[in-house]
């Protein structure tokens, strides 16, 4: 009968009576979509971009109790706990997890619709707070600064100073905006993650060699295993922690190293191997990051070590903004104009 009625009403019948059935059966079906107050789908999104509560509400202009209270309405509407307290914020449930993409398609879908986008590079006024590597900035940062002299003469940049491999942390506090470098085993994490606001992406693959002077009592002999182990050895670590993925590989092989020096940054890598026999393993393409190419020679390594990976990281949050798009969209292509001249070499 409830059926019967539900298509009448359909077809515009307006009987109080009739009006007033599919009502009492959709409250004994709390999960029906007529019931749910699509505002909350904006606050779980807004929770799940942030994974953190407080950071929502700030996002939403909200307090938090507002923000728990909707949470918590659509915890009933959907029968699910879709978000677990932790001591740094909140984890999804997988039904959030599964939930979430969904949501963000079609919120997106209709922000899109509503507010047609009329985004102009040239007259954006927008600050990015980005974090790389000294020598990775150093390798980029000329030609992306001509780009933004060029087209977006109100963008600023920001450097901040990447001290981890796991730049996640930062960009979910929102200390930066965007990141850039080698983080191994976040990008392959990412890839299977459902759940996770941090995007990524693939800006150059290559591959690391071993840096030495020119005059070093190595560079005229084939580098064998046991001469580069023999070696006093530099290691660039962020952390100052003298193990890296080169030791990581030898110990593998049954093997080990001296490492005489760490240093967090490659350009005082290059200036100490150019000045003394400590040799280092580094990115070929950063090699001319150093600022030492004319004193430095590279050889390849006795043992196998994975590619090296430069990646793009950047927050959920950040990747619906035009800015954002146009500064990754740049990036993209500073990177592939920089490094086009070494792939060339290389296949040659």
């Amino acid at each position: 009968m409830i059926g019967l009625i539900w298509i009448v009403n359909e077809m515009g019948y307006t009987d109080r009576q009739t009006y007033k059935s599919p009502a009492r059966a959709i409250e004994r079906h709390p999960m029906s979509f007529l019931t749910l107050d699509l505002n909350l789908l904006r606050v779980f999104d807004a929770v799940m971009t942030e994974q953190n509560l407080t950071r929502a509400a700030g996002h939403l202009a909200m307090t938090q109790p507002a923000v728990s209270n909707a949470i918590k309405r659509l915890r009933e509407s959907l029968g699910d706990e879709l978000l677990i307290r932790t001591a740094y914020g909140v984890k999804p449930t997988p039904r959030a997890e599964a939930l979430w993409p969904s949501v963000r398609q079609a919120l997106a879908a209709l922000e899109a619709a509503v507010m047609p986008e009329t985004f102009d590079v040239s007259k954006a006024q927008a600050t990015f707070r980005m974090a790389m590597a000294d020598a990775t900035a150093a390798y980029w940062l000329p030609s992306l600064m001509r780009s933004i002299e060029a087209e977006a003469p109100g963008v600023n940049i920001r450097m901040v100073p990447l001290t981890t491999r796991e730049p996640r942390p930062m960009l979910l506090r929102g200390d930066i905006d965007l990141a850039v470098g080698f983080f191994p085993g976040v990008a392959a994490q990412l890839s299977y993650e459902t759940g996770s606001p941090i995007r990524h992406e693939r800006l150059y693959s290559g591959q690391y060699v071993c840096v030495m002077r020119k005059k070093h009592p190595l560079a005229d002999v084939k580098l064998d295993l046991d001469a580069y182990c023999k070696a006093n050895h530099l290691l660039v670590s962020f952390s100052g922690r003298a193990h890296g993925l080169v030791d990581e590989a030898l110990a593998q092989i049954g093997r080990e190293r001296r490492i005489l020096l760490t240093v967090n940054q490659f350009f005082t890598a290059g200036r100490v191997v150019a000045n003394s026999d400590l040799i280092t393993v580094l990115p070929k393409h950063l090699m001319v990051s150093t600022g030492m190419t004319e004193s430095l020679i590279w050889r390849e390594l006795p043992f196998q070590l994975p590619a090296v990976h430069l990646d793009m990281l950047w927050h959920e949050r950040d990747g619906r903004s035009p800015a954002h798009r146009w500064l990754r969209s740049n990036l993209e292509k500073t990177a592939a104009a920089a490094t086009k001249p070494l792939m060339e070499r290389q296949a040659a």
